[in-house]
């Protein structure tokens, strides 16, 4: 299962940059014991989601699931606003950040990172 981003994804993101600001949707299946791991990279990354102009719209543990098959129940759910797509790279390039990403790998047994474009957009 995917976890994170590779490099062609992030060309791919920023090819299909409509412009304007970015939410991303983050979808968490926590390994076992994970959840504490997560939680110190989410704090961690404060000071670079500050850095490049982010910040965490949502984050919630996930419930009852109504509508979904098997498997597609999630752990936690964060919505994380960005300027731009440009700035969400940015912030994941800084070497600093990077040395924090092990905590966010190590947490997941599954991810969903995507991009979200917003249905009032002119």
């Amino acid at each position: 299962m995917a976890i994170d981003p590779t490099g062609a994804d992030l060309k791919q993101y920023l090819a299909d940059d409509p412009g304007g600001p970015v939410v991303m949707l983050n979808l968490l299946r926590f390994k076992d014991g994970g959840e504490a791991s997560y939680r110190e990279y989410g704090a961690r990354t404060q000071e670079f989601l500050a850095k490049v102009g982010g910040e965490v719209v949502y984050a919630g543990d996930g419930s009852t699931a109504l509508v979904a098959a098997d498997g597609q129940a999630w752990d936690a759910v964060l919505l994380v606003r960005y300027p731009s797509r440009r700035a969400f790279c940015d912030m994941v390039a800084d070497a600093e950040y990077q040395k924090i990403t092990h905590l966010r790998t190590q947490a997941l047994e599954e991810a969903v990172l995507q991009a979200t474009i917003p249905w009032d957009r002119a």
